[in-house]
C-alpha cells in the first residue's frame, strides 16, 4: 500500500496499488502533468549594482555568532521581506548594514558601496530601526520638521507624508499622546523625508490594528512600484508574503532561503508520499523526476516539491503501473 499525503496533515490520503511484480525495466514515465511553472508579469530590469549585498557577513558576541556567514542579494526596486523569529539576527544585520556596529567578519555593500564607508550612502537610505525616537512634547509634524532642520530635507515634504502614512489629521497633535501604531507611522515618515533610494524597516507594523496594517502594506507597495527598493523586516511570513517580491529567511543568524515568493511557495508545496515497502521509495522517486519533479527522500518518505493534490491521482495510476 502507498500512502499520499499532502503537506497539510489533514488532507492525508491513502492509495492501493495493483498486486503485481515491479518492473525491472526502465520506467516510462508519462502519465503524470508537469510542475505548473508559475507566470510573473514582466517587469524592468533594475540597474547598477545591487540594493544589499553581503558576502560571509558575520556578527559574534563572545562565543555566540549572532549574524553567521550571511550572503545576500537583494535586487533594486523591490520589495524585500527579511523573515526570521525572534532572535534570529535580522536587526544586527540592519546594524550593520546601517553603520551602527561593525561586523567581526565578511564584507557587505549597500548601493555598491562598502559598508566600511557608510557616511557615502546613508544620505540615499531611510531607516527605522525598533522603536522611533521623537520629543514627546512637540507635536509629530513638529517632530518632522526637527528632522528637516537636521538632515537638510524639504519641509514641504511633510504634510504629503503625513498623509500617506495616516496621519494627516493627527500631526498637530503630541507625541506622548500618539499610540504606538502612530509612532511607527510617524517613523516611517521620518525615514521617508530623504526620499531615499532604499528604504529599510525593522518590524514596522508592530502595533498596528489590522486596517493599520492593510495601509501600511499598501503603501509600502506602492514605493515598490515607483521603483524603491524596501527592506523590511518581520517574524509573520504570512505579513511579508501579501508585500513581498523577494524574501530573504534568516533562522539562528544562519541563512535558510532566499529567492521570489513564488520560489517559495513552490519549494514549500508538494506531496509526501510513502510505500509499505521502503525498498519502493527510490522508484516512486524515479516516477516523479522524470515527470519533472523535485523529489527528496526525507525521513523514510518521499517528498514531492511542487506536486498539488490535484496530481494525486496521476501519480497514483503511475505508480500502480509501475508496480
Amino acid at each position: 500500500m502507498v500512502k499520499k499525503s499532502a503537506t497539510v496533515p489533514s488532507r492525508k490520503q491513502v492509495i492501493r496499488r495493483k498486486s503485481q511484480p515491479p518492473s525491472e525495466a526502465l520506467i516510462e514515465f508519462t502519465e503524470i502533468p508537469p510542475p505548473r511553472r508559475f507566470q510573473r508579469a514582466a517587469q524592468p530590469s533594475p540597474t547598477g549594482p545591487a540594493a544589499i549585498e553581503t558576502k560571509g557577513l558575520t556578527k559574534r558576541y563572545g562565543d555566540r555568532a549572532a549574524v553567521d556567514g550571511l550572503s545576500i542579494t537583494i535586487p533594486r526596486g523591490k520589495v524585500v521581506g527579511f523573515v526570521g523569529p525572534n532572535g534570529a539576527g535580522k536587526t544586527t544585520t540592519i546594524r550593520m548594514l546601517l553603520g551602527l556596529i561593525r561586523p567581526t567578519g565578511g564584507e557587505a555593500h549597500v548601493l555598491g558601496t562598502s559598508i566600511e564607508h557608510p557616511t557615502q550612502y546613508l544620505p540615499r537610505v531611510g531607516a527605522l530601526i525598533e522603536s522611533p525616537a521623537f520629543y514627546a512634547n512637540l507635536s509629530g509634524a513638529a517632530n518632522l520638521e526637527v528632522f528637516c532642520r537636521l538632515g537638510g530635507f524639504d519641509p514641504a515634504r511633510i504634510q504629503p507624508l503625513l498623509a500617506q502614512v495616516g496621519l494627516a489629521e493627527r500631526g498637530d497633535e503630541p507625541y506622548k499622546r500618539y499610540s504606538l501604531g502612530m509612532k511607527q507611522r510617524l517613523g516611517i515618515a521620518a525615514a521617508l523625508l530623504p526620499d531615499p533610494e532604499l528604504l529599510v524597516l525593522d518590524e514596522p507594523t508592530n502595533g498596528l490594528d489590522p486596517a493599520g496594517i492593510h495601509e501600511i502594506r499598501d503603501f509600502l507597495r506602492s514605493l515598490g512600484d515607483q521603483g524603491k527598493t524596501v527592506f523590511v523586516s518581520s517574524h509573520l511570513l504570512a505579513e511579508i508574503e501579501k508585500m513581498c517580491d523577494h524574501v530573504v529567511m534568516l533562522r539562528k543568524g544562519k541563512l535558510v532561503f532566499q529567492g521570489t515568493m513564488e520560489e517559495l511557495v513552490a519549494r514549500g508545496a508538494g506531496l509526501t508520499l510513502a510505500a509499505d515497502d521502503p525498498q519502493h521509495h527510490e522508484r516512486l522517486a524515479q516516477l516523479c523526476r522524470k515527470a519533472g519533479y523535485e523529489v527528496d527522500l526525507v525521513e523514510g518518505k518521499v517528498v514531492v516539491r511542487g506536486a498539488t493534490l490535484d496530481r494525486a491521482a496521476a501519480i497514483n495510476r503511475a505508480a500502480m503501473k509501475a508496480g
